[in-house]
């Protein structure tokens, strides 16, 4: 599958041919001269592993995982498909919603970030 249906403001920053792809939002704006680097969405398809154990992801599982990241420790979303194929759609998807404004990246978090939740809250639906 190709990423050529994403939404704006989202691009693939990395994508092994079968396997692994990253999905990342406005990284024009996240970057040492705009918002937080370290807060760049980021979505993530992959086969790894999910276990926190160092090294696990580089594992290969039977199953796929669509994971968005706010920031590295910072999931806002986490699915999980059998094809890499259904995987790749769910992760067009999770991009279309993200930018819709349709995911709460508020609730994930334990200590709020309010200047990046209304930088978040300007450049999505």
């Amino acid at each position: 599958m190709s990423f050529e249906a994403l939404p704006d403001g989202w691009q693939v920053w990395n994508q092994e041919p079968g396997g692994r792809a990253i999905l990342v939002f406005r990284p024009d704006v996240f970057n040492e001269d705009g918002f937080p680097a370290e807060c760049l969405p980021t979505i993530y398809l992959t086969n790894g592993s999910r276990r926190r154990r160092p090294g696990a992801g580089q594992y290969a599982t039977d199953e796929w995982h669509v994971v968005c990241f706010l920031e590295p420790e910072i999931e806002a979303v986490a699915e999980t498909y059998d094809d890499r194929e259904v995987a790749a759609e769910a992760a067009v998807d999770l991009a279309d919603r993200f930018a819709d404004g349709d995911v709460d990246y508020r609730e994930p978090y334990q200590i709020p970030r309010e200047d990046y939740f209304e930088a978040l809250d300007e450049l999505t639906g």
